[in-house]
This record gives structure tokens, sequence and C-alpha cells, in this order.
């Protein structure tokens, strides 16, 4: 799925997904790259990527069903 300006998939720099957390809950994230969005598994949300912003908004964000979430992703970074 593109992220829907120029047809070019989204991605999310790893540093910045290390600090970004679902503004309801304040838990982690995991990039979803197909479909250029970045999940809430507490939430339960899929907030959109658009032209590589994340849409960290949650009348913008997506419902998603369990059979939606993907499997537990490690998170980028971790201990140094």
């Amino acid at each position: 799925m593109a992220d829907g300006r120029d047809g070019r998939k989204a991605t999310v720099d790893p540093k910045l997904l290390e600090l970004l957390a679902c503004p309801l809950t304040k838990g982690p994230l995991t990039w979803d790259p197909e479909r250029s969005e970045l999940i809430s598994r507490v939430a339960k949300l899929a907030y959109p990527v658009r032209d590589g912003i994340p849409i960290m908004l949650p009348s913008e964000a997506r419902p998603i069903s369990p059979e939606d979430m993907l499997p537990p992703q490690p998170r980028l970074g971790g201990p140094s």
C-alpha cells in the first residue's frame, strides 16, 4: 500500500519509532510496512503515516480487530 502522494511506500525512521508512543495509552507502537501504519496493540488502533509523517490523532486512526494485528515484532533499538 502506498502512502498516497507519490506511489512509494512510506517508511518510519527507526529512531523516531523509539520515541513515538500511542497518544491514548502512552504504550509502544509497532510499524506495519504493508499498510504504512503505526499499530497500538493496547488501544487496538492503527495510526496512518502520510508522506512519511505519522498522523498521531485518534480521530484519524483506524480501529483494528485481533485478526488484523501483526504478530509481535521486536522494537527497533534496544540496549547498547
